[in-house]
């Protein structure tokens, strides 16, 4: 599975999907690169690892937080910007929200993993589903870093994928972090065993993505207009599908 996702096979018909993501260096303790508070690197780890199971459409059901920092007082603020992710999509933080921090030995750098569990239907699953002809779009623009917080209007989010999620016109949805747009345009292509055609736009597609501030997305060309005016962030077509000759 070249997607950042695992795929088990479960009793009727149903898959478990896991995703994960980690970040280092990043956050309020003295040694982090880019000083950011823990709130924020809550709501950006687990928004990653989100992204990634409603791209299959799945359903989150299980959130592991594995910090590499005391409770008091990093990890309690991390923890808080996880729950304020999860909000967004009215889980129950109590529920579904688990993990540990380091209590043994001082840090000086964030460190920060999180693991998010879900399941969908075998029907309802959707990881290749575009057609030849149908064009890719970026949602969001990439950004890295302390751009992700000043740019924060430009990058796709939690509340853009729900957007997504509504319109009928959609197939593929693939989040791009750090590996960039032409790498998972051109891996989008490969799981639908397609060719692509990529097209000049105002997107990097050779800069990191972050954490998830953009979205590929494919669908028929002519909803290209209702796209943007469906979508608050930026909109840009980046590429075609086209049949392997």
């Amino acid at each position: 599975m070249k997607r950042d996702i695992s795929i088990i096979d479960l009793p009727a018909k149903q898959k478990m999907i896991i995703a994960c993501d980690s970040s280092g260096g990043i956050g309020p303790k003295s040694g982090d690169k880019v000083v950011v508070p823990g709130e924020i690197v809550g709501r950006l780890g687990v928004r990653v690892a989100l992204m990634e199971l409603l791209a299959v459409r799945a359903t989150p059901l299980s959130i592991v937080n594995t910090l590499s920092v005391e409770y008091e007082p990093t990890g309690k603020k991390i923890i808080a910007g996880i729950k304020d992710e999860l909000e967004q999509l009215n889980l129950d933080a109590d529920k579904v929200l688990n993990g540990s921090t380091e209590e043994n030995i001082p840090t000086s750098e964030t460190g920060v993993g999180i693991t998010v569990v879900g399941v969908v239907s075998e029907e309802d699953l959707k990881l290749a589903n575009s057609r030849a002809g149908d064009i890719i779009a970026a949602v969001g623009l990439p950004k890295v870093g302390e751009e992700v917080i000043a740019d924060k209007d430009e990058i796709a989010n939690l509340e853009t994928m729900q957007q997504i999620l509504t319109l009928d016109y959609i197939y593929d949805i693939l989040p791009v972090g750090s590996k960039g747009v032409r790498y998972e345009a051109k891996l989008l292509a490969e799981m639908n065993s397609l060719n692509l055609n990529l097209i000049n736009s105002d997107v990097d597609i050779d800069k990191s993505a972050g954490p998830v501030t953009v979205l590929l997305i494919t669908l028929p060309e002519n909803r290209l207009d209702d796209l943007k005016q469906n979508i608050s962030k930026p909109v840009n077509l980046v590429g075609k599908l086209y049949s392997i000759s």
